[in-house]
């Protein structure tokens, strides 16, 4: 079966092992998954106000700012990444299970809190997760291309989630509340064993950390700051992609709200949006791939954000389900499209020989907005409405589509390790 997901360029024996355990590891992720966009559900529904909802996304953007650059550098430092990146995706998804477990063992006034408290301490692993993603996938891609393994990962996540979301529309509409969630959670944890035994067997080279002292955190920054300045196309990457994923992570809380309250859907309705999302998204993976090889990454950046742009705004136009329904489909097929360009963009524009380092300023930058826009969101919202909140989302996003229309920013090739 994963045979026929692997690229025919890819000869070499052991890419060739990795390139389907990446493909497997996708599998059993896609299936733990599932059950995370039920998580803002779940606390809206046990009468979560919208700050505790905010703060799902922002917990790991805080932690992430502040730790990201000095945990950037310490793994610089390491060897082998491949354990690392193995438990730490298995420790981020046990907090489903978690999640699952806590109303039965804890009384009910406690649930909210106990339950943001496992998803603040998960935060940490969540960090390293997100920095070693990029740096080992890249790795296992190699010479055949990030486009090309990430394209075909992410489908099986769409595939394997789409029917996971759909068992898990019907489970909600047919059991009682709480016991109808908990069951999900625990059962959609099954998958981080999964995916911690594929990720364990992945074989990547081997880091050679330079000998170095032991840097200070404030002394980390500056060194990490000062490396990156000397790459002006990482910086203008960097800035806009900012920008665009501040509108991102403004609207991210506000639609699980916006769902539940405002439109009032049923938890049937919002698993069709999900799996409309992820459905479109796997057929988006293949056709952005093929569009990237005859036109190039730039079209792609810039249709996927002017798309992904419009879909908030129109959202909040609506509260029918099947409108909504259809909106997510037509956005999941750009968010496939950014997906890929994101993670094309970031990797091309930094030194080989840096990976964590750089990855971890950019993912810094991404958390600093994180942080901050979901709980001014949920102020908006508290302020203003729902679809208002959600406008001003969408209108952030186009900022950062305009940003993207200026050429002068992104190379286009791969910045090659430094001499040093």
């Amino acid at each position: 079966m994963f045979d026929r997901f692997i690229p025919r360029q890819v000869v070499n024996p052991l890419q060739h092992r990795n390139f389907k355990l990446v493909l497997q590891d996708g599998l059993a992720v896609g299936y733990a998954s599932a059950a995370i966009p039920f998580l803002a559900v779940f606390l809206t529904r046990l009468g979560a106000s919208n700050f505790e909802v905010g703060l799902l996304t922002s917990m790991p953007a805080f932690t992430g700012l502040l730790l990201a650059i000095p945990l950037g550098g310490w793994l610089q430092q390491k060897r082998n990444l491949v354990p690392w990146y193995s438990w730490t995706r298995l420790l981020q998804l046990s907090g489903i299970a978690l999640t699952g477990l806590i109303p039965f063992i804890l009384p009910q006034n406690a649930w909210i809190p106990a339950i943001l408290l496992v998803w603040g301490i998960i935060t940490l692993p969540q960090t390293i997760l997100t920095i070693l993603f990029n740096v080992v996938l890249s790795a296992v891609a190699g010479e055949v291309g990030r486009f090309e393994l990430l394209s075909r990962r992410w489908a099986l996540i769409g595939i394997i989630t789409t029917f996971t979301t759909l068992g898990i529309g019907a489970l909600l509409t047919r059991g009682n509340f709480p016991i109808n969630f908990q069951l999900v959670f625990l059962l959609c944890s099954i998958g981080a064993i999964f995916s911690f035994f594929y990720t364990g067997r992945l074989v990547i080279p081997v880091n050679n950390p330079a000998h170095t002292q032991r840097i200070k955190y404030l002394d980390r920054f500056r060194q990490i700051f000062a490396s990156v300045r000397k790459y002006p196309s990482f910086l203008s990457f960097t800035f806009k992609r900012f920008v665009f994923l501040t509108g991102v992570a403004f609207a991210a809380p506000l639609f699980p709200l916006y769902y539940v309250r405002q439109a009032d859907l049923p938890d049937i309705s919002i698993a069709y949006i999900t799996t409309a999302q992820t459905l479109v998204m796997v057929a988006g993976y293949f056709i952005w791939l093929r569009f990237s090889r005859t036109r190039g990454s730039r079209p792609i950046l810039l249709w996927t954000t002017l798309g992904l742009s419009l879909f908030p705004i129109l959202v909040a136009l609506t509260t029918k389900s099947a409108v909504i329904i259809l909106l997510a489909g037509i956005a999941g097929f750009f968010n496939a499209g950014l997906d890929l360009v994101f993670f094309d963009e970031l990797m091309r524009n930094i030194p080989v020989d840096q990976s964590p380092s750089f990855v971890a300023f950019a993912q810094t930058s991404q958390y600093l907005t994180t942080m901050i826009s979901p709980l001014v969101s949920a102020w908006l919202a508290q302020m203003f409405g729902l679809s208002v909140a959600l406008i001003i989302a969408g209108c952030i996003q186009l900022a950062g589509f305009f940003l993207f229309t200026r050429k002068n920013g992104g190379s286009t090739k791969s910045i090659p390790a430094s001499a040093s």
